[in-house]
């Protein structure tokens, strides 16, 4: 029974200890001091100013009106307004502390107005010099006797004996010759010029005819010295050079329609390189190009652009350019690949600042320039050539402005979180708006009633301690009686 009542009364006091320290905290969280601090400014900007916008902190690309946390349960970053920029700053600028703004490793370059040429790097290919390549072919048809020269890659001069070949015609032209020399022998006396220069006509005209065949010049002297026809004739090379294609084998039947031989003279080659479209403007013929080969490293050969072809591969998108190089050591060999540079000799005067400043997103080309100490502004801008890590500006940015090389790429995204922010347009005030700040004013009248139940609930309280004291006399009755009652029985 004892313990029973203990219980009951701890619960008592409990319970009165409860409402009593409610009474003493409710005050405080509903007090009018709260809205006073707000109405003054507590948020996360300078100054107690609230942030335009919060952004998320691992995407700086997604915003947000009110606070709110990623999917990670980040808290989103507050977006402050510009406090240096001033109002006159295009939307989108950014003001950084200068010990921010290195930390951030953010560095400048002076846009300048300067005349620039290019320097073009490309790849060239070995080829043969078109105007000295020699396809050789008979003149008469008839039967290769024997072959002197048989191998392609064979090196040969000028006049050496390539093959020898036997033909009905030869044979015949050979014969008239003859006939016709040992006519003009018998009548290159005679007292009759008629006769003198009809003879003559016919020995020149026999004479032309071998030469025609391309009968060597020897083997005319050795018919005219000894008077007999050969059968087999020989067959020269026209040109010096080197050996690319031999067309027949002895004993085959020739015609005027057989290539016999294909000679390419080395001694001067054509690189012919490959320019992009953009890079075509920039050069002409008579530029000076330059050629290094890795068979032959340390060394680098110079020549001159001879030709600008009128027209571009369809499958590479790209315009030749033919390099003539001279080539008496025969270092060069045709299908070779080296590296060519040219410099081009045409320069074109504008503003350039250093490629890295400017930055392209989608159709958008922009940079940042520093308009002041710590300020960044945005600026669109139109793009010309580019030459040597450099870009042409063609408007958008003066001459001696400072544009950002490095550390860009954030103020970028800072920037673009800023314009965003500043085309926001805040809501109007709805009715369902004004009901509810309607109500917070209700509720904040009402607080004096709150406080008075607070202040019965006390008073109940108290009446709960009164009684508990009251159970706690009861209990010391009961103990008394207990007590008399132990007496009585002893």
């Amino acid at each position: 029974m004892n313990k029973i009542l203990l219980t009951i009364i701890t619960l008592a006091i409990g319970t009165a200890g409860g409402y009593f320290i409610a009474d003493m905290r409710a005050p405080h969280d509903t007090s009018s001091n709260s809205r006073a601090e707000k109405a003054q400014g507590d948020g996360p900007c300078a100054n107690g100013a609230q942030p335009l916008a919060w952004r998320n902190p691992m995407n700086p690309a997604i915003t947000s009106p009110t606070p709110t946390k990623d999917s990670m349960g980040m808290d989103y970053v507050p977006v402050c307004a510009d406090g240096g920029s001033g109002s006159n700053a295009p939307a989108g600028t950014v003001t950084i502390d200068p010990t921010v703004t290195q930390n951030m490793g953010v560095r400048v370059s002076e846009a300048k107005l300067q005349k620039l040429s290019r320097q073009i790097t490309t790849v060239g290919r070995i080829t043969y010099d078109e105007t000295r390549l020699v396809t050789l072919h008979p003149k008469v048809e008839g039967w290769v006797d024997r072959l002197f020269v048989d191998t392609t890659g064979a090196v040969v001069d000028k006049n050496t004996m390539l093959l020898s070949f036997y033909s009905p015609q030869l044979v015949a032209t050979q014969e008239e010759y003859l006939l016709a020399l040992a006519n003009w022998q018998k009548l290159k006396n005679s007292p009759y010029a008629d006769i003198r220069d009809g003879a003559k006509r016919l020995l020149d005209s026999s004479l032309d005819r071998l030469r025609f065949f391309d009968v060597a010049e020897h083997q005319i002297r050795a018919l005219k010295t000894t008077r007999k026809v050969r059968k087999s004739m020989h067959i020269h090379s026209p040109a010096a050079g080197v050996v690319t294609k031999v067309g027949v084998r002895e004993g085959a039947h020739v015609t005027p329609a057989s290539e016999l031989y294909k000679i390419a003279d080395l001694s001067r080659v054509w690189v012919l390189a490959d320019l992009y479209e953009y890079e075509i403007g920039w050069v002409k013929e008579g530029d000076t190009a330059t050629l290094r080969i890795a068979s032959l490293p340390g060394r680098q050969f110079t020549g001159k652009i001879t030709y600008i072809y009128p027209y571009l591969d369809p499958k590479t998108r790209t315009n030749k350019v033919r390099i003539e190089f001279d080539n008496p050591d025969g270092l060069f060999k045709p299908d070779m690949f080296g590296d060519v540079t040219i410099a081009a000799s045409r320069a074109k005067s504008g503003i350039y600042v250093p490629e890295e400043a400017v930055l392209i997103t989608g159709k958008k080309t922009h940079l940042f320039v520093q308009t002041k100490a710590g300020q960044f502004e945005p600026r669109t801008v139109q793009t010309g050539t580019r030459s040597d890590g450099l870009i042409e500006i063609l408007s958008g940015v003066k001459a001696g402005e400072l544009v950002v090389t490095s550390g860009q790429f954030l103020i970028d995204s800072e920037s673009s979180i800023r314009e965003a922010a500043a085309k926001m347009v805040p809501p109007k005030a709805t009715p369902a708006a004004a009901q509810e700040m309607n109500m917070d004013d209700m509720d904040m009248g009402s607080g004096s009633g709150v406080k008075g139940k607070a202040s019965g609930v006390k008073g109940e309280a108290s009446g709960v301690r009164g009684e508990a004291s009251s159970v706690r006399g009861e209990a010391s009755s009961v103990r008394g009686e207990a007590s008399g009652v132990k007496g009585s029985a002893q």
